[in-house]
């Protein structure tokens, strides 16, 4: 977490759930386990008790490089690394509530759903996918999420 460490982090959060809601604390989010962001944005940022996580891509960790060229690796490491932010900003997958997926080819949307499922075992949540033109680094695919504090 940025600078932020978790005592820290539950007094803003603590804040966050009792203010009217005229006052709005946002904080920024990056986690050291998912791969540094490729433009000016952070990993995640948290509103009102919501974490809204930026779109990830099948990034290595170690590489910054995709994984490989392959729909299954990209979309693994992509989950893998939303997992990691959504980790960092003290929640985790189970209080996901909205996820948009952007893939460049829709004949892999089976494919995308078989490992998709394993991260989300319980309630599943909402979800948009579409096809688009193009992605960063030439992604097969990149995923974001909305979520809440746990």
């Amino acid at each position: 977490m940025n600078t932020l460490n978790k005592f820290t982090f539950l007094i803003l959060t603590t804040l966050l759930a009792s203010s009217c809601h005229t006052t709005n604390i946002i904080i920024g989010v990056n986690s050291p386990r998912a791969p540094k962001a490729i433009g000016p944005y952070s990993h995640a940022v948290i509103s009102n008790s919501a974490i809204y996580c930026s779109g990830q891509i099948g990034l290595s960790l170690t590489t910054g490089n995709l994984v490989s060229d392959n729909i299954n690796d990209q979309t693994k490491q992509a989950l893998d690394n939303l997992k990691a932010v959504v980790e960092e900003a003290y929640s985790d997958m189970e209080h996901v509530t909205k996820v948009t997926i952007y893939m460049t080819d829709l004949n892999d949307f089976g494919k995308v759903n078989e490992i998709y499922q394993t991260y989300f075992p319980g309630t599943k949540p909402a979800r948009a996918t579409v096809q688009v033109a193009k992605l960063p680094k030439n992604a097969l695919i990149e995923i974001d999420c909305i979520a809440v504090l746990k």
